[in-house]
């Protein structure tokens, strides 16, 4: 057996070599985030929106064991049709590539391959946090202790709703994670524009993250990520009304139905999809084009220097 690795493509490998800008993406949404066929359509259009603002799109996945940082449309297929593919964390990567295995990479895990191999700015839809009743459950997401030591610029639409917000920045902040909203002072609920929480730092401009950006990483003070929330215009959020009340629906049947662990998000989620009659779905869309095409500006602003691209195999 031939030893795991990661394969840049061609497309990336020349952009990275160039200093050219570059967004990373991951592909849990291709797989596990978006249903058939809508999830092909959008991995497509998500590309086509970091290109039109100036960047090259490398989005991040697994076909057959191997690590791919820049899938082709054959892998996007792949990935958005199959019926096997794991949803990978950053634990997960190795065993899967060991077993062969097809898989969609999450934000934990695309973060730490992009950063790997040179990329610096990563979109997506919304963090993972902090579980409600995480006190007893222990339930937090990967993805805050991997941001805490990846270097690497994460859009996104804050977390959603059905986390611990307050929990979920207060983690944040003890692990020394770098939080501003882009035009707002508030942070994001995902398919909400404001979760009522605060944010200490406003930025306006994809040149003033960038700047930002450049700062982090010349001080050296902090290892880890600046994560960009960027919520949708109140007119685009799903109709907040609707939003409460499928919440604490939501909120109740895991309740009366004991769901505890990894089992709350997708049960919420499924609820949220089946009571909005697919409102949740159309706005989890707008998210993450609004989102690609924030990062792809960030990237073009000069967020990353020119650096050394790894070999393209």
């Amino acid at each position: 057996m031939s030893e795991p690795r990661i394969r840049v493509s061609g497309e990336v490998n020349d952009a990275l070599a160039a200093g050219r800008p570059v967004v990373a993406l991951e592909s849990t949404i291709i797989s596990h985030g978006l249903p058939q066929p809508d999830n092909l359509r959008v991995a497509r259009e998500i590309e086509q929106v970091v290109r039109a603002h100036g960047a090259v799109p490398a989005t991040v996945g697994m076909v057959a064991g191997e690590i791919l940082v820049g899938l082709d449309d054959d892998a996007l297929t792949r990935l958005a049709t199959g019926d096997e593919v794991a949803k990978l964390s950053v634990r997960d990567v190795p065993i899967a590539a060991a077993r062969g295995a097809d898989g969609a990479t999450t934000v934990a895990s695309t973060s730490a391959i992009a950063a790997s191999v040179g990329i610096e700015v990563f979109a997506t839809g919304g963090l993972g946090g902090v579980h409600r009743q995480a006190g007893e459950t222990f339930d937090e997401s990967a993805d805050l202790v991997t941001l805490a030591r990846i270097p690497i610029v994460v859009v996104c639409a804050g977390v959603k709703s059905i986390l611990d917000v307050g929990a979920t920045l207060e983690r944040l902040e003890t692990l020394g994670v770098g939080v501003v909203g882009y035009r707002t002072a508030r942070f994001p609920g995902f398919f909400v524009t404001d979760s009522g929480f605060d944010l200490d730092w406003r930025l306006d401009s994809a040149e003033e993250v960038a700047a930002a950006w450049r700062a982090h990483r010349a001080f050296g003070v902090s290892p880890g990520a600046l994560v960009v929330a960027n919520p949708l215009p109140e007119d685009q959020q799903l109709d907040r009304e609707l939003h409460d009340r499928v919440l604490a629906e939501g909120l109740a049947i895991v309740e009366r139905d004991a769901v505890t662990g990894k089992e709350v998000t997708p049960v919420l989620l499924a609820h949220f999809h089946s009571a909005t009659g697919g409102a949740s779905l159309a706005t989890n869309i707008r998210i993450i084009l609004a989102n690609a095409a924030l990062a792809a500006q960030i990237a073009a602003s000069g967020a990353a220097p020119a650096t050394a691209a790894p070999e393209s195999l």
